[in-house]
């Protein structure tokens, strides 16, 4: 596949493809955790496919306070605990201190308890203690999110712990493989500069669209 290539239309058959390389984690507890908002997407296949339960794990970056779209840090949340990924290099670059730190990270977890409430509408978190979980976004940059998630999954003790994405660099895999029980990288191409290359549509995903896609799963 050249570079120029985008492999999947859109994050409907994207999680589709994932969901036929992970047949193999097919099972009756299966959890399928989606990260918001175009995670949810190829979550929703996924679990479809693959007959698990559909769940959320909010997430939130962490930006440097004077440039926001940097990350130097992520948190998730599953339940009531609330994990922290902090990015050292950029810490160590941008050189912002504890105190800017936290006041950062504690304005996202109260954004991430708002969305969280949002996206559930009164349905309780999924149990995931014992149970296989597949934890899904629609790509990996960075990792940072992806990483928080992870962290803040392991908590609940899960029996078996995957990370699957579409597109992603082929660094944040690397680092997510120790991390993880398996992880699966559909495409990751050494040219990776964006998710967005992986798609021939990738406009952003509501928070409607969330909303619907965990309905329609609790619904059955």
């Amino acid at each position: 596949m050249s570079p120029t290539t985008k492999p999947f239309t859109d994050r409907t058959e994207a999680g589709r493809a994932l969901a036929v390389r992970l047949a193999g984690h097919a099972d009756p507890d299966l959890v399928v955790l989606g990260l918001p908002r175009g995670g949810v997407v190829v979550a929703a296949e996924v679990a479809r496919v693959l007959r698990g339960a559909l769940d959320v794990v909010v997430v939130r970056k962490v930006g440097v306070p004077w440039q926001p779209e940097l990350a130097m840090g992520a948190i998730a949340a599953v339940d009531q605990d609330v994990e922290t990924v902090r990015e050292e290099w950029v810490l160590g670059h941008v050189q912002v201190d504890e105190d800017a730190f936290d006041r950062a990270r504690e304005r996202e977890i109260a954004e991430l308890r708002r969305r969280e409430t949002a996206y559930r509408q009164g349905r309780p978190a999924t149990p995931l203690t014992g149970r296989p979980v597949v934890v899904v976004d629609d790509g990996l940059a960075t990792g940072s999110t992806m990483r928080a998630a992870v962290a803040a999954v392991r908590r609940q003790g899960p029996g078996r712990l995957a990370v699957a994405v579409p597109v992603a660099s082929p660094r944040a895999c690397d680092r997510l493989a120790a991390e993880v029980d398996d992880v699966v990288c559909l495409w990751a191409p050494d040219s990776f500069s964006a998710v967005g290359q992986g798609y021939e549509d990738f406009r952003a995903t509501t928070d409607d669209e969330v909303r619907e896609a965990l309905a329609r799963s609790a619904a059955g």
